[in-house]
């Protein structure tokens, strides 16, 4: 078929695989039932193109039936802590070591229960689980009896209830967190399947230490050509291009930083043709930014009180180009906080909240590559540079105006924080 309908169909096709590639960097695992049912139904339809995309560039394998849809997906970096899971709650608090470990210890119990589960008898099993010697020797103890310990174990639930592994048949959370009730699931095993996103099992790993387990649970060959050192270098900067806010040419070998100089237009046009990114190449590395604004986990700006003190600290921070100490951003919230303070919720204003906003906003920056942590403080990474405000220039009548702030250096990175 050719002609003006080819073309609208040829479109149409486009932009149904690139919002199904779309869903799932957003979600890996999608649900015929789940928030993203759309979605499913259009991975389902290009899953042997969307499979051998991923298998090609990244290293990632996609597995689809019925009822779910999987992207196993292994990051760029392995060591990064920045974006962990969350609470599917309103105050999506992120999961602790403690609740990581409640998360296994639930995933192991489902695996050899049966097809429906209340949530004291899964309590009952962790509880069993949770007395291996090995775990006690590293210190990991669950009785599930102290509301905090249920509160973690109703966290990991609702995450696997959004995931899908689970779905509600009656009873609620919160009535098995105050001891007054108990809750019934139905167990879906064939999303339970897909959960693990490891290449090998844990119990098949021999190194002892966390990084080298990590390296051996995701490795898929021997590297012994260059071939296959070559294309694990373009699964690894394809990887950081989909995921990080950010890649940063300091953080890479001399191997990786020479592979990029040259494929760098390969790689990237690779990716805004299945996703819709569009590259942004600066001095200090390459963003790709995200002109519809929604492949992100952190946002910035943001509305309300934390959302505010990060944008001001970020500024501050961008200003200041040099090391600055957590003491000193706090003595600076105390100065914003008398000076925009009745825009803030009453909490923020009150003496001794300033490390607290002071953690949050950091939190968020690190996660974006706006800053990191060192021994001489908190350092300004260069896509920061965007939110240096500059001061007020007037002008003379029928003089061109400024650029807009926030201003930026041709040599700096500017990023929409996906």
């Amino acid at each position: 078929m050719t002609g003006p309908l080819a073309e609208v169909l040829d479109g149409q096709r486009r932009a149904d695989l690139q919002r199904a590639a779309r869903a799932l960097l957003k979600e890996p695992l999608l649900t015929a039932d789940g928030p993203y049912a759309d979605e499913f139904r259009l991975v389902r339809r290009h899953q042997a193109e969307l499979r051998g995309w991923f298998e090609r560039n990244v290293g990632w394998t996609l597995r689809t039936d019925a009822d779910a849809a999987r992207l196993r997906k292994t990051p760029g970096t392995l060591t990064d802590v920045t974006h962990p899971a969350r609470e599917a709650t309103r105050n999506a608090l992120p999961f602790t070591r403690r609740r990581y470990v409640l998360l296994c210890l639930a995933l192991a119990a489902l695996e050899r229960g049966e097809a429906q589960v209340a949530l004291g008898r899964l309590a009952e099993q962790i509880v069993l689980a949770a007395a291996d010697p090995e775990l006690v020797a590293a210190g990991i103890v669950f009785t599930l009896e102290r509301r905090d310990e249920r509160l973690d174990l109703a966290a990991v639930v609702r995450l696997l209830l959004r995931a899908g592994v689970l779905r509600r048949v009656a009873g609620d959370e919160e009535a098995y967190i105050s001891g007054s009730g108990d809750v019934l699931y139905d167990v879906r095993r064939r999303v339970l399947a897909g959960i693990p996103a490891s290449l090998r099992g844990p119990s098949l790993v021999e190194a002892e230490e966390f990084e080298e387990r990590l390296v051996e649970m995701t490795a898929r060959t021997a590297l012994d050509s260059d071939e296959l050192r070559f294309r694990a270098i373009r699964w690894k900067l394809t990887r950081l291009l989909l995921d990080d806010p950010v890649l940063y040419y300091d953080d890479l070998t001399d191997d990786e930083l020479a592979y990029l100089t040259r494929q760098r237009g390969f790689i990237t046009a690779r990716i805004g043709e299945l996703t819709g990114l569009v590259p942004e190449v600066r001095a200090e590395g390459v963003a790709m930014v995200d002109p519809l604004d929604d492949l992100t986990d952190v946002r910035m700006p943001e509305q309300g009180t934390h959302g505010h003190v990060t944008l001001l600290l970020a500024q501050h921070l961008a200003e200041a180009g040099r090391p600055v100490a957590p003491a000193e951003l706090a003595r600076r919230v105390r100065e914003l906080a008398a000076e925009h303070g009745g825009f803030w919720a009453k909490s923020a204003r009150e003496p001794g909240a300033e490390p607290v906003l002071v953690a949050q906003a950091l939190e968020k920056l690190v996660a974006l590559g706006l800053a990191e942590h060192t021994e001489r403080g908190v350092v300004p990474r260069p896509a920061l540079a965007r939110y240096a405000v500059g001061e007020a220039v007037i002008r003379e009548p029928g003089t061109p105006p400024n650029r807009p702030h926030p201003p930026t250096s041709p040599d700096t990175i500017v990023k929409d924080e996906r």
